[in-house]
């Protein structure tokens, strides 16, 4: 049985499976969450229901609410079903089906999100990082501009920026009320341009980050991106954050300390321009007050995930003792 924590206020922010998998470690402990999650996806079934229904695409707020749901698991089962290619719903996940109707039915994304929370009972709260429809965009090293967060990878070359279309998008009040108040706002991991920075981009999320009380930590993803972050260090993840923000802004890092990953598994990344994420102690220290490398990493059907439970551990006792045995601090 997990330790009980005190309720200790987190925001995370994020999307896809990363914060999924982070959120699933959190909600064993008795803390206070709440995630915020990016609506930038264009592509798969979210980009369809957008398009269709000018609604914010509801994909990675789907996997969140799935991740933190208390109800039985062939109910959770059912809400991230996918139609398959011989139906006429192609793609479709039920719970993004649902998502679409509950925002029909109450004229409002945001609501609908937190009526299908109270029917999934999850723990925490799940809040869109816009109530609106939204681009995302950005601008390769050679200068050309892509817009459509789908199509951003695909390109294959080093990405300069990205950036919001339209670029005034509006918070709910209740994410900056939780940015505002939170102990420990988390972000990542996940993808670096196409779903930690569209949170991080919204001007009112961008500001009550940086005014926070709170001690932010980053979460370092495992393995590199293709079409996103070839080749990227654990600094290269920070420097292009505090770049899109202007500042250095972050507290802590948690780095995975690059205990081998099978090599079979490896070899298969690899096929795809994909490798551990390294990090250099004194280049990070320069960037980050609390540099931890760890040993976080687990395999779930042959890909590199974050251990949930470690991860989870380690944030509910931050900024406690860095120093505790497996870890290696700077």
């Amino acid at each position: 049985m997990p330790k009980k924590q005190g309720g200790k206020r987190i925001v995370a922010i994020g999307g896809g499976t990363g914060l999924s998998t982070i959120l699933r470690g959190l909600k064993k402990f008795d803390a206070d969450l709440t995630a915020i999650v990016t609506v930038a996806d264009d592509g798969g079934s979210s980009g369809r229901l957008r398009k269709d229904f000018l609604i914010p695409p509801p994909g990675d707020v789907r996997n969140v609410m799935a991740a933190l749901s208390d109800v039985e698991p062939l109910v959770e089962e059912m809400f991230q079903f996918r139609f398959g290619k011989e139906d006429s719903l192609n793609g479709h996940s039920l719970g993004n089906l649902m998502l679409a109707a509950m925002t029909h039915i109450t004229g409002d994304f945001a609501r609908a999100v937190a009526e299908m929370s109270r029917i999934l009972n999850i723990k925490g709260r799940v809040l869109p990082a816009a109530n609106q429809v939204i681009t995302l965009g950005a601008e390769l090293d050679d200068g050309s501009i892509i817009n459509g967060e789908s199509k951003i990878p695909a390109y294959g070359r080093r990405i300069r920026r990205v950036f919001l279309i339209p670029d005034d998008v509006q918070p709910l009040e209740e994410t900056v009320r939780a940015i505002r108040q939170a102990d420990l706002i988390v972000i990542g991991p996940g993808s670096l341009y196409t779903s930690i920075l569209p949170n991080l981009l919204v001007p009112g999320i961008r500001d009550a980050v940086l005014k926070a009380r709170a001690e932010k930590v980053y979460i370092c993803n495992i393995m590199t991106q293709p079409g996103e972050t070839y080749a990227f260090t654990a600094e290269d993840h920070v420097l292009a954050m505090y770049e899109h923000l202007g500042i250095p802004f972050l507290d802590g890092i948690l780095v995975h300390d690059g205990r081998q990953v099978p090599g079979v598994i490896e070899e298969e990344y690899g096929k795809q321009q994909s490798v551990p994420v390294r990090g250099n102690p004194a280049a990070l220290q320069a960037l980050v007050k609390h540099v931890v490398f760890e040993d976080i990493a687990t395999i779930v059907d042959n890909h590199v995930r974050h251990d949930a439970g470690k991860v989870a551990d380690w944030l509910l006792a931050y900024p406690g003792n860095p120093d505790r045995p497996g870890s290696i601090p700077v």
